[in-house]
């Protein structure tokens, strides 16, 4: 007998919501500014189904205008959802444009839902000998299962694909057979979907009426033998839970046709799909989409790579090679099947300067130039353990050289020196993508890097906060060029992976001249784009300066005190056992306290702390950080837990991390920053993250003790930036109460508590002050009566009063929060007191929740981003002052609002006071900036 064919049926909606979710907290955003997630996700999943699975036929279903039917039987059916994001509303018909370039059939029948249309073509399926696959998340489905039909869940979140037969569905649901899950719906009804069901009865309570009745109509027909308030609401009930089951039955009459011809998994069209993922920048999408078709990136035959060779464009203006020949034969570009241009199809003139001739008619060159690209190829991605294999060098686009350094470090260190001229040339602009990394690589052989710099990652982060800044990402966005991946050279990551010395010179050659090409042709387009983002002088004056600036603080490092630390993780597992006897005692019993599906038991069965639990989308109770911070204040055992889960953190990010992070050549601690990463503008900390660091607990502030100065020859200094947010908005709001406060040195958050609660400033209260400080600092997050409540002692309705007093207390400030909103809304973005852009796509949209986000960001963002421009100004400020004053002390770590320094002891009076009035006189305001400096034998006294 033949082997079965096998139809999957792919339910359009619940994949592309999934998607969308799925990225919904770093979100996938074009050059346009467009949200790509949904489409995204979508792909993914229909790629990752043909290329796993290898369908021989397969279709998308869409809803189109809900379920007729099922409104008339119920008119509120489906009516509490949410509008549906502008990013899904935008995203279906591009998906079904590319659905019908991939020849692949999209069903849609108005006035069905794509879960009755799957029905209806899997059951006619199923008849004409299809093994049938319905590709969705979504439960509902289960209902179909037969010997010939299946639920095909797709992977997430690190799970696997599960295929779910009647095997599956019966121990899912506890069930006899598939259709019983109607029942089990209609029972436990659908909030989602707004399926009443029958009151009172949930998941657990389904499954037991199942288990005895077998049906709804059998358990409606057997009321008699239910008891107390459940016969009560059952028997009150009967007809919506008939309705119920009816809504929540999948239809099988839909009037739609299965013929196998037009449901046969063809080949795309490709260069129709490869355009419009062009339009919509998917890069590794279009990789994706040749590797599931079996279709190979190769180039034509006219543009034969080794050709290429020595050629140069002549719409290029012409670079002479070193050695003064030159072939300008003209050569038409092509693509590569992806769509994008690649090295084996763009003329270019790359060269190797392998001879101190060469080098010295480069240098010659490199001398002639204002403004020079540079790329530094190395044995390592950690820059300050990175030996310099080569180093690549361009200033016309197509053209470029290369000097490779040997292994003997004395050799490349002479090599090196040959370019000092050039590298420590205070006029000639260097340009690169990254340039930190290269400036810490040099600093390994004691070459500075001189003159003013252009790096196209923060220039392109200016531009585009929102999108990825990687160097192939960019070339493929602005300039359809796909660069030659390093994995083709050195191999994936992993224990595996070559070093670069192992790689062929040529190849070197033409894979460090091409980064170096290519973002100097990146650096020519985003010089331009600049100035329209309004970004120019905030580019030149503090994100490139700041470049170096921070080079220096990482390659500083700080000294770590391994021996306080090794102390410090005994304390914690005391501290840590303990409360796991405490919980325990408390709980009557031991199990896993780090197993969110034995610990939601315990509380919410067991201990019974709250009524109706919330539950997570696999049917577990949720003990998310949220949720147990809610239940903390009334409960012993979960603020325990919470404190546990804590210590931990601290434990195995920190205390036990650290010491691991210790360079060996330095014995310090390096952390890296990266400018590019926050919308906001805030500088991020990453291995190890110096920022996360708790400061509100004994616990996490000792950690702070571990970092010490160099020597006894020096103290540690940290200065601080006292309340500088609230001072920010204070003065842009003109919040002539809140100014007077800053202006008159008062304790502003005794200022405000005397203003809200309308007592003289010396009878307010600790309990006041500390309510003002929580609504101070929350309103320009849009703090909610809901989470003031969770975060002082007052109660809902108090907390919503103190919002209102607040507001009427501070009317500019209110008006000011409107007036942010409303240039938003017309302009799409928010500006920092620098002109930095926060671009909100979403602030006109028309889902409540999201649009709710994006106004609150359109508050904050200029606040925080403010705070974060007026630190960089002082960090590049006293960075100068201390170069000028060839001072011993060093900045070391800014963490948020707080700049630490290695202060040298017998500089530390003239240092201290420099670094309190640099930091003070950043910005002028019409609040003053207050600065708080303390010095101590580690971080935690100086702070």
């Amino acid at each position: 007998m033949a082997e079965q064919k096998r139809l999957f049926l792919l339910d359009a909606y619940a994949l592309i919501f999934r998607g969308y979710y799925a990225f919904i907290k770093n979100p996938r955003i074009n050059s346009k500014g467009m949200d790509t997630s949904a489409i995204m996700g979508f792909m993914n999943s229909l790629l990752d189904v043909i290329k796993r699975e290898q369908p021989d036929h397969l279709a998308v279903a869409f809803d189109k205008g809900g379920s007729v039917d099922r409104v008339e039987m119920f008119e509120a059916y489906k009516a509490n959802r949410d509008e549906t994001p502008e990013a899904i509303r935008i995203a279906v018909p591009i998906i079904q444009d590319i659905l019908k370039a991939m020849h692949i059939p999209c069903i849609v029948k108005e006035g069905y839902e794509a879960d009755d249309i799957i029905g209806t073509l899997a059951k006619q399926a199923e008849k004409a000998n299809y093994k049938v696959y319905m590709v969705t998340p979504d439960k509902d489905f289960a209902q179909l299962v037969s010997e010939n039909i299946f639920m095909y869940r797709p992977a997430r979140m690190g799970n696997g694909i599960e295929i779910w037969g009647i095997p599956e569905v019966q121990k899912k649901f506890e069930i006899e057979t598939p259709d019983q899950v109607i029942d089990f719906l209609g029972m436990m009804g659908d909030a989602v979907d707004n399926i009443p069901g029958l009151p009172g009865v949930g998941e657990k309570t389904a499954k037991k009426f199942l288990k005895e009745f077998g049906s709804m109509e059998n358990l409606l027909a057997n009321t008699d033998k239910l008891k107390g308030k459940m016969k009560e609401k059952v028997e009150a009930n009967k007809e919506q839970g008939l309705l119920s089951k009816e809504l929540a039955r999948i239809m099988l009459d839909v009037p739609v046709e299965f013929h196998e011809n037009d449901f046969k998994l063809d080949t795309p069209d490709i260069e129709k799909v490869q355009e419009i993922f062009q339009e919509l920048e998917f890069r590794r999408l279009a990789e994706n989409l040749m590797k599931t078709f079996k279709q190979e990136d190769t180039p034509s035959e006219e543009s034969n790579p080794s050709e290429n060779k020595g050629k140069v464009n002549n719409s290029l203006e012409v670079q002479y090679d070193l050695f003064g020949s030159n072939d300008t034969t003209e050569q038409t570009t092509t693509t590569s099947i992806s769509g994008y241009k690649t090295l084996a199809q763009v003329p270019h003139l790359y060269q190797h300067a392998n001879t101190p001739l060469a080098r010295k008619l480069l240098l010659q060159k490199l001398m002639q130039q204002s403004s020079v690209c540079f790329d530094t190829e190395t044995t390592s991605l950690k820059s300050l353990n990175a030996a310099l294999v080569g180093c690549a060098f361009s200033w016309e686009p197509g053209t470029g050289y290369y000097v490779s350094f040997p292994e003997d470090q004395k050799e490349t260190q002479n090599i090196l020196e040959e370019f000092r001229a050039f590298f420590e040339n205070e006029e000639i602009e260097k340009i690169g993508q990254n340039l930190k990394y290269d400036i810490k690589v040099l600093s390994n052989y004691n070459m500075p890097v001189k003159g003013p710099i252009f790096d196209t990652m923060i220039a392109h982060y200016l531009i585009n906060p929102d999108m990825r800044h990687n160097m192939d990402v960019l070339a493929e966005t602005y300039l359809n060029y796909s660069p030659v991946s390093i994995e083709t050279l050195i191999g994936k990551k992993g224990k595996n992976q070559r070093s670069m010395r192992s790689v062929a010179l040529e190849e070197q050659t033409e894979y460090a001249v091409e980064d170096a090409d290519i973002t100097l042709q990146l650096k020519n387009i985003f010089e331009q784009e600049l100035p329209n983002r309004n970004a120019k002088k905030l580019f030149e004056e503090i994100e490139a300066p700041l470049v170096k600036v921070l080079a220096d603080m990482e390659i500083e490092g700080i000294n770590l005190d391994e021996k306080f630390l090794h102390s410090l993780t005994k304390d914690l597992n005391n501290d840590i056992l303990r409360l796991e006897k405490d919980i325990f005692e408390q709980a009557g019993e031991e199990f896993n306290l780090a197993s969110p599906k034995q610990l939601g038991p315990i509380l919410f069965d067991k201990l019974k702390l709250v009524d109706k639990p919330k539950k997570t989308k696999t049917g577990q109770y949720s003990t998310a950080e949220d949720v147990l911070s809610y239940l903390a204040k009334d409960h012993p055992i979960v603020a325990d837990i919470l404190q546990w889960r804590q210590l931990n953190k601290l434990k195995s990010t920190y205390v036990d991390a650290l010491p691991n992070e210790i360079n060996k050549k330095t014995n310090r601690i390096h952390t890296v920053y990266s400018q590019a990463v926050a919308a906001t503008g805030r500088l991020s900390s990453n291995n190890p993250n110096l920022q996360n660091i708790p400061i509100r607990t004994e616990r996490g502030r000792q950690v702070r003790k571990a970092f010490i100065p160099r020597n006894e020859d020096y103290i540690l200094l940290a200065a601080d930036y006292s309340q500088i947010e609230l001072r920010i908005i204070a003065a842009l709001s003109e919040e002539d109460t809140m100014i007077k406060a800053f202006q008159e040195g008062q304790d502003i958050h005794a200022s405000t508590a005397a203003q809200v609660f309308k007592v003289p400033i010396e009878e307010v209260t600790r309990e006041q002050r500390g309510n003002a400080k929580t609504v101070n600092f929350g309103i320009i997050y849009g703090v909610s009566a809901f989470g003031l409540s969770n975060q002082t002692t007052l109660s809902r309705s108090e907390a919503k009063e103190l919002i209102e007093t607040y507001y009427e207390t501070y009317p500019k400030l209110k008006a000011y929060m409107s007036k942010q909103v409303h240039f938003a809304q017309d302009n799409g973005y928010v500006e920092t007191i620098l002109g930095r852009r926060r671009y909100l796509k979403d602030i006109n949209s028309r889902n409540q929740v999201v649009r709710g986000a994006a106004e609150r960001n359109a508050v904050n963002a200029p606040i925080q981003g403010s705070a974060a421009d007026i630190i960089k100004i002082a960090m590049i400020n006293i960075h100068q002052k201390l170069k000028e004053g060839n001072f011993k002390t060093k900045m070391l770590l800014q963490v948020h609002d707080e700049l630490v320094f290695d202060a040298y002891k017998e500089e530390l009076d003239t240092v201290k006071q420099m670094i309190k009035t640099e930091m003070e006189s950043a910005y002028n305001m019409s609040v003053p900036l207050d600065v708080e400096v303390g010095t101590g034998n580690d971080w935690l006294e100086a702070h």
